[in-house]
């Protein structure tokens, strides 16, 4: 290596200020000071010879150079983790790090009951678990497993279908109580509806038998965490699993006429599929959400 390439943590400092927005934000991060934070990006500045950030009221702003560089630190950061876990126990199998995605409404609403007795079964394993909708990469290891609501096509991943989950509009008797309850299609629109705030989100939807636009909804929110909070308050109808409306005590509408189903699978890269850490994970996560599904 070349005596003048910056190191890993010139750059891991730099992907932290992005992330945060501010030379504290990244010390609070990552766990630096916040001069020495300053000195790593003044560090890299020299380095590449661009500055790298414009101070504006918002914070550090990522100037065009940045911007380049972040999908290949984030790449680098990655790659890191992926080492940190493969060299923190592998040859014990039972000690150690997994690193499992999912989509959030999965991780906060599902999950978290079969990650406390994987604990208890195994209290040697770490587990990281990153909430997203975006879809990770297991070919770049940001992930060792992944909770996949579409169905995974590489021929490099080993992937279990557990089942299929039903979404159908829901609402709080609470606010049925209050305000009617929809008995067509027609009615359920003319009532406030929980959904997305972005076109982005928008335009991930299946079809429905009525236009979905921003204004159609009258809370708009791109997290599931925070719909699904805002159906459980009451705020007005909106779209979840029918396992969980069920166990929160909320009302499905309109029967089977309105709703679709969404195939869940559990994803890991062939690479590491010998690994019995991730392999205890794997298939204790894998019984617990077929009989979730079921």
């Amino acid at each position: 290596m070349d005596a003048t390439e910056p190191s890993w943590e010139l750059y891991r400092s730099f992907l932290a200020v992005v992330r945060e927005g501010s030379l504290s934000g990244a010390a609070r991060a990552i766990q630096l000071t916040q001069p020495t934070i300053g000195r790593h990006v003044d560090a890299l500045e020299e380095a590449l010879g661009a500055p790298l950030f414009t101070r504006s009221q918002s914070g550090l702003r990522p100037t065009p150079v940045a911007a380049a560089l972040v999908p290949h630190v984030e790449a680098m950061a990655s790659a890191a983790g992926a080492l940190r876990r493969a060299a923190s126990g592998e040859a014990l199998g039972e000690r150690g790090a997994v690193r499992l995605t999912a989509p959030e409404i999965m991780g906060v609403e599902v999950l978290p009951p079969a990650l406390a007795s994987f604990r208890e079964a195994h209290p040697g394993i770490d587990v990281e678990l990153a909430l997203s909708n975006r879809t990770a990469d297991l070919g770049r290891r940001e992930a060792d497993i992944a909770l996949r609501m579409v169905k995974p096509t590489q021929a490099s991943l080993v992937a279990r279908k557990l089942g299929t989950t039903r979404i159908r509009p829901h609402a709080h008797p609470r606010y049925l109580q209050a305000h009617g309850t929809p008995r067509s299609v027609d009615a359920l629109t003319s009532h406030p509806i929980i959904g997305f705030d972005s076109a982005a989100s928008i335009r991930m939807l299946p079809k429905m038998p009525f236009e979905i636009t921003r204004e159609l909804f009258a809370f708009r929110c791109d997290s599931d965490v925070a719909q699904y909070a805002a159906l459980k308050a009451g705020f007005g109808i909106g779209f979840c699993q029918v396992n969980l409306g069920k166990r929160d005590g909320l009302t499905p509408l309109l029967g089977n006429e309105l709703g679709f189903d969404l195939g869940v699978w559990l994803v890991m890269h062939k690479d590491i599929k010998a690994s019995r850490r991730v392999h205890h994970l794997f298939e204790h996560l894998a019984a617990h959400l077929e009989a979730y599904l079921a």
